[in-house]
């Protein structure tokens, strides 16, 4: 799947500035909306930040903001994630599409 195929629409620009400002190097998305039973209406959007290797460094819990940001930009419910379960880590990475990288 591309950006160009997803379900929903995605302002790339403010993705992108979004990015940049929380030091975020890569942002994937992951999940139902990669599939099938995604519902429009109800589903939530799973997303998968890398950070620069300082970019957290003093942030404290503002980056628990980070979705509610996210999600305000999507326009729908964000599930943000920087870490994942060792159990799904590798399905995740393999099916992940980056709608954002530093190039």
């Amino acid at each position: 799947m591309t950006t160009a195929t997803l379900p929903i629409k995605l302002d790339q620009e403010r993705i992108a500035e979004f990015c940049r400002a929380k030091g975020i190097r890569k942002l994937s998305l992951f999940g139902s909306i990669l599939r099938d039973d995604f519902d429009p209406q109800h589903s939530d959007v799973d997303v998968l930040a890398e950070f620069e290797p300082s970019a957290l460094k003093g942030v404290g819990f503002r980056y628990f903001g980070y979705g509610e940001e996210l999600a305000a930009i999507i326009g729908r419910k964000v599930d943000f994630c920087s870490r994942l379960n060792k159990y799904i880590e590798s399905a995740v990475r393999r099916e992940a599409v980056a709608i954002y990288e530093r190039t």
